[in-house]
């Protein structure tokens, strides 16, 4: 029988204290000013950030009030110049927390990004603690321009850390983890997640280790690796299973960069067949990269094909059965590992 170690953000779990009970976004508000609080060279900037507004999400709304505009910073439209310039104020000591309106328009800022603050520690040793929130995935009807998971263009840079949580604990604790590391972090916020995803999240100095994916299922017959939104999905798939007769471990990858590349071999061992999900398109996406890691380090524990599933290799639609079609869903990891499961 599978034993669930799913903590956090899903129905059914355990609480220990129904007050911090919090959504996914009430979590990443939280950890920004928690962690303003208590140092400050924490500061956060990006568009519409400040004032009533909040951003587009509402994450630092009042933020402006308690910390005061020098701590809460507009930006103009241009996200390489001010991705730039954060790289430049945290190599003089501060720890910029940059808010992307949307994770697809990472893309303005890309030199920024992969040209100089990724390769700055490498070139003269400078520390470029700063963290990129970037609220991405689709599923809620955005189309092409508000629904992208660009996570395989900074997985693939070297100097760069890539998370993307997907609970309400997890949520908290990466950033808060990410806000700390002398390294620049991308952090990858799941859009759908935010307020329809629910869950127990400790209070005070809690944080999640960057580079440490979290088995929340167990299971002996195939493993099911995911994270982000691709997560809740993943675990109603496995419950569904359960019900058919066939056990899913479910690995949540939590940190896409570092991976934790023995949690992923050790699910390999134990179920010998792997099915890896994400929203981002399956083409060259990180799905290949945890294939690849199973095929070399893996492969005769292996008793089926290393299956991936992944978004199609088109834009993402804006008309609801087509965006229904191109994303992964519960019913077709069911039927992905139904598959597996009998070869």
């Amino acid at each position: 029988m599978s034993q669930s170690h799913l903590t956090f953000g899903f129905a059914g779990e355990e609480c220990h204290d129904d007050s911090r009970v919090m959504t996914y976004v009430a979590a990443i508000s939280e950890a920004l000013s928690e962690e303003m609080r208590r140092d400050p060279n924490v500061f956060v900037m990006g568009e519409d950030i400040a004032g009533e507004f909040g951003g587009a999400f509402k994450v630092t709304k009042g933020f402006e009030a308690e910390f005061g505009p020098k701590r809460v910073m507009n930006t103009p439209l241009a996200e390489l110049g001010f991705i730039g310039m954060a790289t430049g104020m945290a190599m003089m000591g501060l720890r910029p927390i940059i808010e992307i309106q949307f994770a697809d328009f990472i893309s303005s800022g890309f030199d920024s990004i992969v040209q100089f603050a990724a390769t700055s520690h490498y070139r003269f040793g400078a520390a470029v603690p700063w963290v990129i929130r970037a609220p991405s995935d689709g599923g809620i009807r955005s189309g092409p321009f508000h629904s992208q998971n660009p996570e395989a263009w900074f997985v693939h840079t070297p100097g760069l850390k890539v998370v993307a949580p997907a609970t309400a604990a997890d949520a908290k604790g990466l950033l808060i983890s990410a806000i700390r590391d002398n390294n620049p972090v991308i952090y990858f916020e799941s859009k759908p997640l935010y307020r329809s995803s629910k869950g127990y999240v400790p209070a005070d100095d809690y944080t999640v280790p960057l580079g440490k994916a979290n088995l929340v299922r167990e299971g002996d017959n195939l493993s099911i690796i995911a994270y982000g939104a691709q997560l809740r999905e993943a675990v109603a798939a496995a419950e569904r299973l359960s019900e058919a007769g066939t056990e899913a471990d479910v690995l949540d990858l939590r940190s896409l960069k570092p991976l934790d590349t023995e949690a992923i071999l050790a699910t390999t061992r134990k179920t010998g067949k792997v099915l890896i999900v994400h929203s981002a398109n399956q083409l060259a996406g990180v799905g290949a990269e945890v294939a690849a890691l199973i095929s070399d380090k893996a492969f005769e524990w292996l008793d089926g094909p290393v299956r991936r599933l992944g978004g199609l290799d088109t834009p993402i639609p804006f008309s609801p059965p087509l965006e229904d079609f191109y994303r992964p869903d519960v019913d077709k990891i069911y039927e992905a590992a139904l598959e597996l499961s009998a070869y």
